[in-house]
């Protein structure tokens, strides 16, 4: 059965944490490949394929309708942190193998398994840490993508995203997989809010959902970061706005000075019970902290539960990193456009100097003065129009905060 049909009829339930299950395991050096590798939880798909899918077969056992690959740090970003660029393709070609043997040998028609191809959100973030380009991320998360595909993943699940253009490239880089490979399966897209209300990155959840939701994923959740209690609000809003399915798979509450989580299993499902119940959930699982037996008590407790219904109306909005609805009652929309070489003078004599820390000042202002949307125009015919805007923006989107309008004749540059 499609996975998409059976979202309509129940809720599923993700596995839970791969790292704490292994933590457990009081595993060696020796076990991870050397002391070299000591540490690379994704190096054990080719040195420790038995633990790994033991692991798996726990949480199936549990009752996980879906598990994850064992590739949280797959791409040639981390594993070259170990020196193991050049074993992208085997890494997530073996985890995708060992997950998918465990889900076949726990499959029924009844109760079909699903494995989830993990795409975590790597040391390097474009927005956050900086030291990364767009298309060095795109074309990580492609060959990553390649080996899972390879290896017979069902879904792929871009988990605890904190920077939506890295979101934006690892999901380029898995359509671009996609294509070349002929293999087409769904994404699940899972952000991560911290407990100041947004992305590492600064998007709240609105826009979050609003920037991404173009992809047309199975699903848009939440994960990781904090435990379920802090998602309460985030999620109400997600699922009053999500035309997909909404997950959560949060940690087991927020880690002590000491690194111990302290959700119980019982305590965990009683919180998610009652997004649940508040007809809020599609998806549920565990993030850091939890084990096959918190996975064990939320299993049992959605069996006679109903899943969310998704939204079925379209609203018309758009985002920066705040939201903005576009609704008949809140017109006009007001627009800045100060910051636009034709219209001011001011605005073009700094671009003219090269000095764009002081020209997004003038967005700044902008929006200061009620401004909802920034226009920016760069069309200045005596200067590289396409140049101005790359070198602009990463300015302009550290001090303006809302949604920019990107104005320009030019195809390349838009």
């Amino acid at each position: 059965m499609d996975i998409h049909e059976i979202l309509r009829e129940r809720i599923l339930v993700l596995d839970g944490a791969m790292g704490t299950v292994l933590q457990s395991k009081e595993l060696t050096a020796d076990d991870f490949g050397g002391p070299l590798y000591e540490g690379c939880n994704e190096n054990l798909n080719l040195t420790r394929p038995d633990v790994v899918r033991a692991i798996h077969t726990t949480y199936l056992e549990a009752g996980a309708d879906i598990i994850l690959t064992n590739t949280f740090g797959g791409t040639r970003i981390v594993l070259a942190e170990y020196d193991l660029q050049d074993q992208v393709r085997a890494i997530n070609v073996m985890a995708a193998r060992l997950a998918r043997e465990a889900a076949a040998a726990y499959s029924t028609t009844a109760k079909p398994r699903f494995v989830a191809g993990s795409l975590g959100p790597q040391t390097k973030t474009i927005s956050v840490t900086g030291g990364i380009t767009f298309d060095e991320v795109l074309a990580a998360f492609y060959a990553q993508v390649l080996g899972l595909l390879e290896g017979g993943v069902d879904l792929l699940l871009i988990e605890t995203a904190q920077d939506t253009l890295n979101l934006k490239a690892t999901m380029l880089g898995a359509q671009r997989a996609m294509r070349e490979t002929g293999i087409t399966v769904p994404v699940m897209i899972s952000g991560t809010i911290e407990a100041m209300g947004t992305m590492l990155g600064g998007q709240s959840i609105e826009a979050l959902y609003t920037s991404v939701l173009h992809f047309q994923p199975l699903s848009i959740g939440l994960n990781c970061a904090t435990g379920p209690e802090f998602m309460t609000d985030h999620l109400r809003t997600l699922a009053a706005l999500a035309s997909v399915a909404v997950s959560c798979h949060p940690n087991a509450g927020l880690p002590d000075e000491e690194g111990h989580y302290h959700e119980t299993p019982m305590s965990l499902a009683t919180q998610l019970e009652r997004f649940i119940d508040n007809g809020w959930l599609n998806i549920i699982g565990g993030c850091c902290g939890t084990t096959p037996e918190h996975i064990q008590v939320l299993a049992e407790m959605v069996q006679h539960k109903r899943p969310r219904l998704p939204v079925d109306t379209c609203q018309a909005a758009v985002s920066g990193l705040d939201y903005l609805l576009l609704e008949a009652d809140s017109r006009p929309v007001i627009v800045g456009e100060r910051t636009n070489v034709i219209g001011s003078k001011k605005f073009r004599d700094l671009i003219s100097a090269e000095q764009y820390e002081q020209a997004a000042e003038v967005g700044r202002a902008q929006v200061k003065g009620g401004a909802q949307v920034i226009d920016i125009c760069l069309a200045n015919p005596d200067r590289d129009e396409y140049q101005d805007m790359e070198r602009f923006l990463a300015f302009v989107a550290g001090k303006v905060r809302v949604p920019l309008m990107v104005d320009s004749t030019d195809a390349r540059v838009l």
